[in-house]
């Protein structure tokens, strides 16, 4: 009888994992994790870039302090969106699009960024798809 109830569970675990619309939930439930944390990282330490020419000024004008400690404040959003995203993936697929959004908006003010934009509109459709995939797909994750 013990066989029967640890059969069950692996069997459903593999039809999960076997469910394509399950398994772009896991792929964006993953990136969408690991990328925000990366790069809210790298707000710190500018390896990837020199994250501050990224702020329009007018922001910049407005946010106290430097361009860098607004990349400061940037960086721990995106970390914090990343692990909402991963402890939480209904609410934080729209937080990532609505922190997007809000990029988006900042690289359009930006002369010569226009390319980022439209890469972060991808995105931010991405993030949205994650939403309403962690909608369909709640309480249904197969246990690890």
């Amino acid at each position: 009888m013990s066989s029967a109830t640890t059969t069950k569970p692996a069997t459903s675990r593999r039809a999960s994992l076997a469910d394509p619309g399950y398994q772009a939930f896991v792929i964006l439930r993953t990136g969408f994790t690991v990328a925000p944390i990366l790069f809210g990282l790298d707000k710190f330490t500018n390896l990837l870039v020199d994250w501050p020419t990224y702020l329009a000024p007018w922001i910049n004008d407005i946010a106290p302090g430097s361009a860098q400690a607004a990349m400061y404040a940037v960086g721990v959003i995106e970390i914090v969106a990343g692990l909402t995203v991963a402890l939480a993936p209904r609410f934080g697929g729209w937080l990532v699009a609505g922190w997007l959004a809000g990029i988006i908006i900042n690289l359009l003010t930006i002369p010569g960024h226009y390319d980022v934009a439209l890469r972060d509109f991808g995105l931010l459709l991405g993030a949205v798809a994650l939403a309403r995939l962690a909608q369909r797909y709640h309480g249904k994750q197969p246990s690890h």
